[in-house]
């Protein structure tokens, strides 16, 4: 794709955002609704298939372009950008690891923009969600899944779940394999999401019970989900999720920035933006948000060249960590100080109040900060993760 054509899909894209995710936000909100209409507006501007090559009816851009959508999209609903993230995720899954046939009947749309998932964690191991107690067993060459999950983004909404679980006969927590699973398959049931923030990406939890899944919706071979996990789920995931986080940051910061420089305290006849102390709360933020830009870009840059080597896209994965980490910090503290600067109105149900309470999302999701630190300082003072040790991590 030439540079033009690579702006025309960027104009496509802000128009999608700007005519249909930004109306439906604060509905979608309200309501608890999951943006369906959202995601199918970004797959008919070719959005969703940003990864996925142009024979498979994608747009065959890279990471860089990846999570510029995505953070365009945060500014202007997280949840919006939650759900998109993890679909680009499970598809660059299939790109990455899925056969041929899969790719035909996953990717490729063919008049119908199917929406995928991830669908990994389990309450048991919590927020080592790469760490699973279930375990698919055997039903001739296919497979039977019964299984727990109980955070998957999209639950009852998806069209397919790229789901793991231990490999039939595991001998420890290693033996990983994942499957594409049909989200019409008989078995499946999600339960109910009513959250604090993020209300309509639908993380809630869901349970696949005696799911039967064909060979052929295997993904990879059995016992390659370690590897997976490392270099087809993680690297996307987390590019993905700073970018909403930053995403958020910076919406949070325009809106505030629009009202404090438009409200007029008529008694003073000074705008809240000729207060020092209203200036330099701002200030604080806006460096923090400033600092996110340059390196997404720098992350997306070196997943790419990674991507293009053949190399594995897991050595980046402690930066991208620490990028996730930073960007969702970042976005509480650009919207607890809109809150601060806009007073009263800030606290009103309304756009600031919405960041205000997506943003705390990104402090618990997977690796929860928590985690997260914990992983980067072990890489720090040279220790291994030990990700799949028995207890987790």
């Amino acid at each position: 794709m030439s540079q033009e054509q690579r702006e025309q899909a960027l104009a496509e894209l802000d128009r999608v955002i700007r005519d249909i995710v930004s109306v439906n936000a604060e509905r979608n909100d309200d309501e608890s609704l999951f943006p369906r209409p959202n995601l199918d507006a970004l797959a008919r501007a070719g959005w969703n298939g940003v990864l996925v090559a142009k024979e498979y009816g994608g747009l065959g851009l890279d990471h860089s372009a990846f999570a510029e959508a995505a953070y365009r999209i945060g500014q202007a609903d997280a949840s919006t950008g939650l759900v998109y993230v993890m679909h680009v995720g499970a598809a660059q899954t299939v790109n990455l690891y899925g056969t041929e046939d899969q790719k035909q009947r996953w990717l490729k749309p063919n008049g119908a923009h199917l929406l995928g998932t991830y669908s990994t964690s389990e309450r048991a191991s919590g927020g080592h969600w790469w760490y699973n107690f279930s375990q698919a067993s055997r039903d001739g060459d296919d497979y039977i899944v019964n299984a727990e999950k109980s955070f998957t983004t999209s639950a009852g909404q998806a069209d397919y779940y790229i789901t793991q679980t231990r490999t039939p006969g595991a001998r420890d927590q290693t033996d990983i394999s994942f499957f594409i699973i049909d989200g019409k398959s008989p078995g499946i049931s999600a339960g109910p999401w009513n959250a604090l923030g993020v209300r309509g990406n639908h993380s809630g939890p869901i349970r696949y019970d005696g799911v039967k899944v064909s060979r052929r919706d295997r993904l990879g071979e059995e016992n390659q989900g370690k590897e997976i996990i490392y270099n087809g789920v993680s690297p996307v995931y987390l590019v993905g999720l700073g970018a909403v986080w930053e995403g958020v940051a910076r919406g949070a910061l325009d809106t505030a920035v629009a009202y404090v420089k438009n409200w007029v305290h008529q008694d003073k006849q000074k705008r809240l933006a000729d207060y020092q102390a209203i200036r330099q709360e701002l200030a604080e933020v806006k460096v923090l948000v400033e600092s996110l830009k340059p390196w997404r870009k720098e992350l997306a840059i070196g997943l790419d060249e990674l991507w293009r080597s053949g190399r594995p896209q897991a050595e980046l994965l402690i930066a991208l960590t620490e990028f996730k980490v930073h960007a969702s910090e970042v976005a509480n503290k650009s919207a607890a100080a809109a809150l601060t600067v806009t007073g009263g109105y800030g606290y009103k149900k309304g756009a600031l109040e919405r960041y205000f309470r997506d943003a705390r999302a990104g402090i618990g999701m997977g690796p929860s900060n928590i985690i997260a630190r914990d992983w980067i300082g072990k890489t720090a003072v040279g220790l291994p993760l030990e990700l799949f040790y028995e207890g987790g991590e």
